[in-house]
């Protein structure tokens, strides 16, 4: 049975991303997927190697047949969203898809059709299979391209006989978080001791206890505020939820970013040692 671990934070900057390129560096038969689709940066350290290519569409999008629009006005006056100006001509980037334009139209000139929102690729890395996507600019439906991701990563994983799917999960609770972690077996949420890092970790916890997925908690630089990392331990502690561990704040992590290398790829040291353990940890209780 595939076994599937999502990494992810209450707010952006936590070092999800870096200890899950770690995690990659160190997992044996494992399908990587980068579900962080709205800031995918997964690919700046794996240096992916494309080997498939798919087009993704998000939500569908209003479109006028001229030849049938009597230029009522009824289209632009219902539009909420001020997508459709006085001649007629819908502005793509506004348009939410609610499809009211269609609805009201009385000669039916309006369908809602298609719209390309991004892609998701399938790469080669050093690390093995990367699932990963590039959302349009300004563009939605993050949740829905997550599930595409998730969906293809499951099916490689499935034609490799892999053992594992290991992703990266975006930051915060919106719906492309849930869309990454439903279904999971375990949820590894990374977490600071700032003051938002403890605010932020207690929402995510609680979107994730919702949907009854198993929670295990890592502290990153947990010595730059000692105080705030005892208290969330402390608040993992009164829940119920394992610190499967504490990781200093080092210097060598920025130094691997900007070789484009895994912290464990570069130099034995603390860092690299203890990612080493934290990865044991949650192999115990992502298998147990």
């Amino acid at each position: 049975m595939v076994k599937q671990l999502t990494v992810i934070s209450g707010k952006g900057g936590t070092g999800k991303t870096t200890i899950t390129s770690s995690f990659a560096a160190l997992a044996e038969n494992a399908i990587i997927a980068d579900c962080d689709v709205d800031a995918a940066d997964m690919h700046l350290i794996l240096h992916p190697d494309i080997f498939e290519s798919n087009d993704f569409y998000g939500l569908k999008v209003a479109s006028i047949n001229k030849n049938m629009c009597i230029d009522c006005g009824k289209c632009g006056s219902s539009c909420r969203f001020e997508a459709i100006d006085r001649y007629n001509v819908i502005d793509v980037y506004k348009c939410e898809g609610c499809a009211v334009c269609e609805y009201v139209c009385p000669e039916n000139a309006i369908n809602m059709i298609e719209k390309k929102a991004g892609e998701y690729y399938c790469s080669h890395t050093r690390f093995g299979t990367l699932v990963h996507a590039r959302l349009g600019v300004g563009e939605e439906a993050s949740g829905k391209l997550v599930s595409d991701v998730r969906r293809r990563a499951s099916e490689l994983a499935a034609e490799a006989g892999s053992d594992m799917i290991l992703i990266d999960g975006p930051p915060g609770t919106g719906c492309a978080v849930i869309a990454a972690i439903t279904g999971t077996d375990l949820v590894l949420v990374v977490t600071e001791p700032t003051m938002s890092g403890v605010h932020d970790l207690e929402r995510v916890v609680g979107v994730a206890q919702h949907f009854r997925i198993p929670v295990a908690v890592c502290i990153n630089k947990y010595d730059i505020n000692v105080e705030l990392s005892n208290a969330i331990s402390d608040y993992c502690k009164t829940n119920g939820i394992c610190v499967v561990g504490m990781l200093p704040y080092n210097k060598s992590s920025v130094d691997a970013m900007v070789a484009g290398k895994s912290v464990v790829e570069c130099s034995e040291n603390v860092l690299s040692s203890m990612i080493r353990s934290l990865w044991s940890e949650v192999s115990f209780h992502l298998l147990k």
